[in-house]
């Protein structure tokens, strides 16, 4: 198992090398993740552009980018290489990814409850590198609640709010 130095090698050295790619192909490289499902390892590439990504989008930028894995050879165990969209409910990880989201509807798991409830959404009004904040509609008004990025197990795009 690679040691998470390792992991975070993969993942930045895959995304120097799918920079020219995304070029190429007119999209935009969203995340890489070198992950442990089971026994298999998986090096997954998320792409976007503006209306979408095809299913062609994926197989040529997938074909281009192993091959130049291939070459590259610098992930010593052996991989599932995966290319695909990000998906609507799309998980925002880093801070281009909120960026981009101001204005949407979020939804946040917490590690641990805040005024009773470990999931809260609505719509992403502002973050930065301490917090983040979010404006939760009730019947009448919008309230506005900041937790601590600390906090946050994770934050998704909503796909029904």
């Amino acid at each position: 198992m690679p040691e998470k130095r390792g992991k975070k090698e993969y993942e930045s050295r895959t995304e120097e090398i799918l920079t020219p790619i995304a070029l190429e192909y007119g999209v935009e490289i969203y995340d890489v993740e070198y992950v442990k499902e089971g026994s298999e390892w998986y090096l997954r590439a998320y792409i976007d552009k503006e209306g979408g990504v095809t299913i062609l989008d994926c197989e040529n930028v997938s074909r281009t980018l192993s091959d130049r894995l291939d070459e590259e050879d610098f992930i010593a165990d052996a991989y599932i290489l995966e290319v695909s969209s990000p998906g609507l409910g799309r998980i925002l990880k880093k801070d281009r990814h909120l960026e981009k989201s101001i204005g949407e509807a979020v939804e946040i798991r917490l590690y641990e409850a805040v005024d009773g409830s470990r999931e809260y959404e609505g719509v992403l009004r502002s973050f930065d590198k301490e917090t983040l904040t979010i404006g939760i509609r009730d019947e009448e008004e919008t309230e506005e609640k900041t937790f601590f990025r600390k906090q946050i197990s994770q934050i998704r795009l909503a796909l029904d709010f």
